[in-house]
Parts: structure tokens; C-alpha cells; sequence
């Protein structure tokens, strides 16, 4: 038996419970897309009319959504199909980032608060910047504030060029953004700025270091690579990966899982630009996914690419490319394996700023014990819960197998 894990980043189907202390109520990534398509207001030339995502309405993202919200988004009125599996899950974690997502999911629920930089201009304090700038020989940074990373790029990369400063900057997650030229500042040097900047941040409970390459001459064409890399703290408990590594099984992990989990019980890790490179990969390490082996992958275009810039459109065309290669997975499944195709917290592009969005997620499930639907479930961690006994690994202290 195999277990396989696809992240869908930043997909949320609305109706998280605790949405409005987060002042989310009412947002709805899934939702308000198929409504915008519905409408014609996602018609961009590259794709018009209806959402069209049939292969995951048939694993009951139409169900999952109804249950979440309390209503069947247009274009997802196809029941699911015979096999089927389907609920949604709400977060445990306090935040609403990806690492907590993520930990969640393995059995993780993250147990305490996360740190945040304020939204003042500076917003980092001198305790870390004025080390950070000592340690790696900089002449200062660039930024120092919240900001868009694509926008603040572009509006500081040539600048960066010239001086040699690097662009640092954050967001509503607990990151420490660090963004750089890769030929005029270097990849490498980036790296290390990164790791020399990860221990300056533990202070402040900082989750993540992110290091944020781009290429280009001027802001016209400037475009982050995906070379990007997390420094992230490791989870606080023992997660499903853990548990696989601890059995010498064979763990595949696609795309940034590898960093989410500061690389510790990751395996093999499989890099690609974009979803179609990650789904592809998926691919190939489902095909040398040995048995009991487990792989875990994150599909990050939705939420970097379409969710934080609000491009419903896009994120449309992107659901839309994501369902037509489902297949291609669902295929190859081998009679025994596990498939659970979530997602981590909610990036809806209809909704004020560009922060994620605290919201129930899809649980979409192929090859199951028992077709049919799993109900609103309170917790990521159930997902690991089954994945272990699935997997036949002890039973995880947090969360409950859906069978």
C-alpha cells in the first residue's frame, strides 16, 4: 500500500468556523472563482465561460464545497463519481500560513502563536538588521516593510543592482522575505544571507527565512525564478513523514515540502517551475514510489502566482490545467493506494488585500476504504491520522482517521 498527499496551495472552499476573528467571513477561494467564471468575469482570452474542473468534481469538490459553506458553487453540480470520497476540514493552528497548513496536515497542529512583524515602515527592528547587515558584509537592505514581492521587486530590483542591497521585506505570515538578483548578487550569496538571517529571527518566532531570486534588467521584465528556498523551523512533534522515516520507508516529496518541513523526513526531493514541471514530477515519483513508500506534494502556482496577486482569471485557467492532468494520476493508481488531494489554508482572489484567507479545505479522496462523504471534519490532522493507518504506522496522537 502507498499513500499519496497533493496539496492544492491556497485552495480554500470557504466556511472556516473561526473565519471572522481573522476577518475572513464570508471569504471563499473556490466559490467566488466559479461565480466570477459563471458571470463572465473570468474571460481573459485564454480561457471564458463556466469553471471546468470535471475530474475533481468527480471526486466530490462540489460535495466538499456544499458541505463547507452551505452551497454548490456553479459548474460543480456533478455529483461524485462511484469510489469517491469526500469532506472538508477545518485548521486547529492559529495561523492561517503554510507551515501550519502543511504540519497540520502530517498530524501537526501547531500549538502556539506565531511572531509578525508590525505593519510600520521600518518594520524590522535594528536588533535584526543592523547583525544581519555586520554578519554578511551588506551595505544596508532595501524595503524593510510590508509589501507584494512581485511589486516591491519591481519597484527596488534595479536599485538592488546598483547598490548591492538586498530587498527585504514581509507579509501577514511569519516570514522574513529576502529577495535578490541571481547574477548580480548571486545565488549562492543569497543562500548563505538566508542562513545567517535564520537564527537573527528565532527571537521574534519567525517560521520562515524565504529566499527570493529573480532575473531581468529592468522592472518591465523583471520574474522570480524557482529557485526559491525556505528556512523553516522544523515541526514541534514527530509528523506522518517522520513516522515513514523512523520505518525505512521510501518518502518522495515534490516541490517546497522539502522546506516546509526544514527537510527533516522529506526523502527524495522532486523540484519543478510551476505546476505542469510539479505534476509531472508527482509523476515520476509515483512510478518509483516503492510499496508502503508515501509521497506528499504541493502545488504552489495558486496561491503565488494567481491567490496573493487576485487574479481570478488566472487562478481559474490554473484549477482548470491542475483537473485536466488528474487523470494522468488517477490512472496509475495501483489498486491499494491512497490518494488525498487538500489544501493547506485559503488565498481567495476576490477578497480585500492580498493575504491568505482563513477557510475550510477540500478533502478529496481516491481509492478509499468507503465511497461516499466524510463530513465537516475539525481538524488538518485527521488527514495524517489516515494516511498512518493507511500506511500502517502507530496511530497519531492528534486527529482522527476518517474510516
Amino acid at each position: 500500500m502507498r499513500a499519496v498527499i497533493l496539496v492544492i496551495d491556497s485552495v480554500g472552499i470557504g466556511g472556516a468556523p473561526d473565519a471572522a476573528q481573522y476577518g475572513d467571513a464570508g471569504a471563499d477561494t473556490v466559490g467566488h472563482i466559479a461565480k466570477a467564471c459563471a458571470d463572465g468575469h473570468a474571460d481573459d482570452g485564454r480561457r471564458e465561460g463556466p469553471l471546468r474542473v470535471p475530474y475533481l468534481a468527480a471526486l466530490g469538490l462540489g460535495e466538499a464545497c456544499e458541505l463547507a459553506s452551505g452551497q454548490r458553487p456553479p459548474g460543480l453540480d456533478h455529483g461524485a463519481g462511484a469510489g469517491a470520497a469526500f469532506g472538508c476540514a477545518s485548521e486547529r493552528s492559529r495561523g492561517k500560513d503554510t507551515p501550519s497548513g502543511h504540519w497540520e496536515i502530517a498530524g501537526v497542529p501547531v500549538p502556539f502563536d506565531w511572531g509578525y512583524f508590525p505593519k510600520t515602515i521600518p518594520a524590522f527592528p535594528p536588533q535584526l538588521i543592523s547583525p544581519l547587515c555586520e554578519m554578511a558584509g551588506l551595505p544596508g537592505i532595501l524595503g524593510n516593510r510590508h509589501a507584494s514581492g512581485t511589486e516591491i521587486i519591481a519597484e527596488l530590483g534595479e536599485t538592488h543592482m546598483r547598490t548591492g542591497q538586498p530587498i527585504c521585506y514581509t507579509s501577514a505570515d511569519s516570514v522574513f522575505q529576502i529577495a535578490a538578483h541571481e547574477q548580480t548578487f548571486g545565488l549562492d550569496r543569497l543562500y548563505r544571507l538566508c542562513e545567517t538571517a535564520r537564527p537573527l529571527v528565532d527571537p521574534f518566532n519567525i517560521g520562515r527565512v524565504i529566499a527570493r531570486p529573480f532575473v531581468g534588467e529592468r522592472p518591465a521584465d523583471f520574474r522570480r525564478t524557482a529557485h526559491r528556498r525556505d528556512y523553516a523551523v522544523p515541526p514541534p512533534e514527530p509528523t506522518i513523514l517522520d513516522l515513514a522515516a523512523a520505518d525505512h520507508r521510501q518518502i518522495v516529496s515534490i516541490g517546497k515540502i522539502d522546506d516546509i518541513f526544514a527537510h527533516r523526513g522529506t526523502g527524495i526531493n522532486l523540484k519543478g517551475d510551476g505546476n505542469d514541471a510539479l505534476f509531472t514530477r508527482t509523476l515520476e515519483g509515483l512510478d518509483a514510489l516503492e510499496d508502503g513508500g508515501l509521497l506528499f506534494a504541493n502545488f504552489v502556482d495558486f496561491d503565488t502566482l494567481y491567490g496573493h496577486r487576485r487574479d481570478v482569471a488566472g487562478y481559474a485557467r490554473a484549477l482548470e490545467a491542475f483537473d485536466a492532468r488528474l487523470p494522468e494520476l488517477v490512472n496509475v493508481l495501483r489498486r491499494d493506494d491512497l490518494l488525498i488531494i487538500t489544501a493547506d489554508h485559503g488565498c481567495d482572489p476576490t477578497w480585500p488585500g492580498t493575504d491568505h484567507t482563513r477557510e475550510r479545505v477540500p478533502v478529496l479522496i481516491a481509492n478509499g476504504r468507503r465511497p461516499g462523504p466524510i463530513g465537516r471534519r475539525d481538524s488538518f490532522a485527521d488527514i495524517g491520522a489516515t494516511v498512518a493507518q493507511h500506511l500502517q504506522f502507530p496511530a497519531t496522537p492528534h486527529g482522527h482517521a476518517f474510516w
